[in-house]
């Protein structure tokens, strides 16, 4: 049985601002825009993982969601307390140089962790962290 992965989700709050950040800076193709109920889910995906696409949601998408919920879940986004995902590059340092200098916030500069990679961290325009890691010898 071959099982794969196909999407995952990432949560936004201003889905112009992350199309901006994961399209214009990290360089993730645009494979879809769609409006739905008045939502708006944008998928992006890296031109050299074809089959793998990652969905720029809102942080709730269930229409029928409480107002408490949906402020929760808006305040969760902003603290940066939902998952996010973590990105292999074959150059770290010059990923991290090139995110920074577009402005994105930093939470951490490479370093070299015990795991056998050497990765960094930001936060998208919504506040979810983003991981970049290099496999040690690459």
């Amino acid at each position: 049985m071959d099982i794969s992965l196909s999407q995952c989700f990432i949560a936004v709050d201003d889905h112009d601002k992350a199309l901006a950040f994961y399209r214009d800076v990290l360089g993730l193709e645009v494979r879809a825009d769609v409006a739905f109920e008045g939502m708006r889910w944008v998928t992006v995906g890296s031109p050299a993982q074809p089959g793998v696409d990652i969905v720029l949601e809102p942080p709730l998408t269930d229409p029928n969601a409480s107002t408490a919920d949906k402020e929760a879940m808006a305040e969760l986004l902003a603290k940066g307390l939902l998952r996010g995902v973590i990105f292999t590059t074959d150059d770290v340092d010059a990923t991290f140089e090139r995110i920074r200098a577009a402005g994105a916030e930093v939470l951490q500069e490479p370093v070299d962790q015990p795991y056998g990679a050497r990765d960094c961290a930001f936060r998208d325009p919504s506040g979810t962290m983003l991981r970049f890691n290099q496999p040690r010898g690459r």
